[in-house]
């Protein structure tokens, strides 16, 4: 019987892999990047100046919302309010002292649940104390300048040139609440101190490492403002001039709810975390190591974004001239996913290594003298 040539032992792996090659065109389209999609595909939108000028508009226009109203920079002096306790002292007259009734002790008081409720007059739910020869008073709505001088007018028909002392000695009408990444969240108490944002987030002992100061979120009532530090820095707006109304809730969210996801054919996978709300493609794709050398795409970088408007992809080709600067560029928003396709061959590889395990490392070994 006549021995297998060399030739003869190779032509079957070499036949299989040229019959194979074709599949080296592959290229990822929209439906292999979502894979089985039941319903359309979103169209790819290529990453150029036009959409990255696009895109920077669309998000100035989204943080444009007007903060006007929100800014007071003389804040006016506080006002009382029900459940104030005032303390009122008429000089020279001491059978007028002590007829103050004592706050409720199961009232919530700023000084601590375990301090003695401080003695003084009581605003009630009308807003009205009673003081003797005075009668009932009206306090609700005056700063104390104002109450003094109503209660210095009541006396004046009793007393010749009354000397009255009128101060807010416990501040329990106005209250705002703080939530989220500070290290004391919680209810804050409205006092002659105006209550600013800045201001709330100090008597909430400041923000912790893990907060994200561009997604601090100020609501009042219905409305919904986006107030992030930076944000209001590049705006010129100063976060001390924004005065906060009883009732409002600060709440401040955590970096982790601003994570970037990265995956594919790039160095090191991850999840990454913006950084006071910014990040870039650029800065993304280099905090992954890179686009994987030996198995990624240049041409093939998608960022998936959910949008209100339905799910869009971008696709950047790295290859292309300035697509560097383009990278840089683009800035990402929270939950946006990045992935970096196969190139052609990887997908080749990993089709082959599939339909027949061990074809290739048999070819390979066929083929060596």
């Amino acid at each position: 019987m006549k021995k297998p040539t060399y030739l003869s032992k190779t032509l079957p792996a070499l036949l299989l892999l040229a019959t194979l090659a074709g599949c080296a065109g592959y290229r990822i389209t929209g439906a292999s990047l979502s894979g089985v999609a039941s319903g359309p595909v979103p169209p790819t939108e290529l990453i150029t100046e036009q959409l990255i000028d696009a895109e920077k508009a669309l998000r100035a226009q989204r943080g444009s919302q007007s903060l006007a109203h929100l800014v007071v920079r003389n804040p006016p002096p506080y006002v009382i309010g029900s459940g104030d306790i005032v303390s009122i002292v008429v000089w020279d007259h001491p059978e007028l002292a002590g007829q103050g009734v004592a706050a409720s002790s199961t009232a919530v008081d700023p000084q601590g649940p375990n301090a003695p409720p401080p003695a003084g007059f009581v605003v009630d739910h009308e807003g009205r104390v009673q003081f003797p020869f005075a009668g009932a008073l009206t306090l609700a709505g005056l700063t104390e300048e104002q109450a003094r001088a109503l209660l210095t007018t009541r006396l004046a028909h009793y007393i010749t040139k009354p000397l009255v002392t009128l101060r807010v000695q416990a501040y329990r009408s106005k209250r705002v609440y703080v939530d989220g990444e500070v290290r004391l969240p919680g209810l804050q108490s409205i006092n002659d101190i105006p209550m600013t944002l800045v201001e709330a987030l100090n008597r909430a002992g400041g923000m912790l490492p893990s907060a994200d100061q561009s997604r601090i979120v100020l609501e009042r009532g219905d409305a919904r403002y986006q107030v992030g530090l930076r944000g209001l820095v590049a705006r010129g707006i100063n976060p001390g001039s924004i005065l906060l109304a009883p009732g409002d809730v600060v709440r401040v969210h955590s970096r982790d709810e601003s994570k970037v996801f990265v995956s594919g054919e790039v160095v090191a996978p991850k999840a990454l975390t913006m950084h006071d709300g910014r990040l870039t493609l650029n800065e993304a794709l280099g905090e992954s190591g890179g686009i994987s050398p030996l198995s990624g795409d240049a041409r093939q970088v998608y960022v998936v974004r959910r949008a209100p408007e339905g799910t869009r992809v971008y696709q950047l080709d790295a290859r292309r001239a300035g697509a560097l600067a383009m990278a840089e560029a683009f800035e990402l928003e929270p939950r946006d996913l990045i992935y970096v396709a196969a190139s052609p061959l990887a997908n080749w590889y990993r089709s082959v290594s599939m339909l027949f395990p061990g074809a290739l490392t048999q070819a390979v070994t066929l083929s060596r003298p």
